[in-house]
């Protein structure tokens, strides 16, 4: 069991509480996944700044003097946080040049994925998670059924460029789609079974898919049950497999598009009370995008 919440702003007005209302989400699956968490943020300036690549990175702490181009690093607990001023994918390979053991998080522009063990309360207080500002974020909170408790296995899971997925559920034939990307040139960085829905998802992308025909495609080739929620820079996705067994549900007001495993990470949202309510159907993909 598991908790997924994401949150897509339409009001540019409420970009200002981005943070503040992710946390509130994300602090009430607490009990749904109280080992570790996760979430990706869009939009803050101060964690992503305008213009600037960043490189979300565990399990090495990054020196800017290694990187070979001007570069600032950012400590967020566990995770670190590098900007600079070039293309993301020539971030991307000088953090991996310098730092080959290095986990890499998150990548890309206006996203910076945070990832941690321990209860969400905690983390999101070590983050000042409140503080942050954007125009989307994703979370979620982790019962670990898998793979290990590590900030490398936690969700989201972001593999293609300003890409993120979490995941609530299991995938059945992860081993046999993990070796078969493999054999397809991909990389992994974990053992955990969303990695593989997140990668397969991402080579679709890079291929040319939109979001919706790369996760109908995923229904089509997954076993299992699930819930997942998949942004990039633009859009925001939820489908659900064909049981639909997995909790969720979605809000819609004018200024926003929420969704969570449970309505009480949503009850704290500005206008809720007028918000259309729904559970998404099974194998429908449900595009939000800005």
């Amino acid at each position: 069991m598991c908790g997924i919440v994401g949150l897509h702003l339409r009001n540019p007005d409420l970009y200002p509480r981005l943070g503040e209302l992710l946390t509130g989400m994300l602090c009430e699956m607490g009990e749904r996944g109280p080992d570790s968490a996760g979430v990706a943020v869009y939009g803050d300036p101060t964690m992503t700044p305008p213009g600037r690549a960043c490189v979300s990175v565990l399990q090495t702490e990054p020196r800017a003097a290694d990187l070979g181009i001007d570069a600032t690093v950012a400590r967020y607990d566990e995770t670190y946080l590098v900007t600079a001023d070039v293309e993301s994918a020539e971030l991307l390979d000088a953090v991996r040049t310098a730092h080959p053991d290095a986990v890499t998080a998150g990548f890309g522009t206006d996203m910076a994925v945070l990832k941690g063990v321990g209860h969400p309360r905690v983390l999101t207080e070590s983050w000042e998670l409140a503080k942050a500002q954007g125009w989307q974020g994703v979370g979620h909170t982790r019962m670990a059924t898998e793979s290990a408790v590590t900030p490398a296995g936690c969700h989201p899971y972001a593999v293609g460029p300003e890409q993120c997925l979490v995941h609530n559920g299991s995938f059945s034939n992860h081993a046999t789609i993990r070796r078969e990307l493999r054999a397809a040139g991909v990389r992994f960085d974990s053992e955990n079974d969303t990695e593989v829905g997140a990668r397969f998802v991402a080579k679709q992308l890079a291929d040319g898919a939109d979001m919706e025909t790369a996760l109908k495609r995923l229904c089509a080739v997954f076993d299992g049950f699930y819930t997942l929620l998949v942004s990039n820079r633009d859009s925001f996705a939820v489908v659900r497999d064909a049981i639909a067994c997995k909790p969720a549900v979605i809000a819609e007001t004018d200024d926003w598009v929420a969704v969570a495993s449970e309505y009480r990470a949503l009850a704290d949202l500005p206008g809720v009370s007028a918000a259309k309510i729904y559970e998404p159907e099974p194998e429908v993909v449900y595009v939000w995008t800005r």
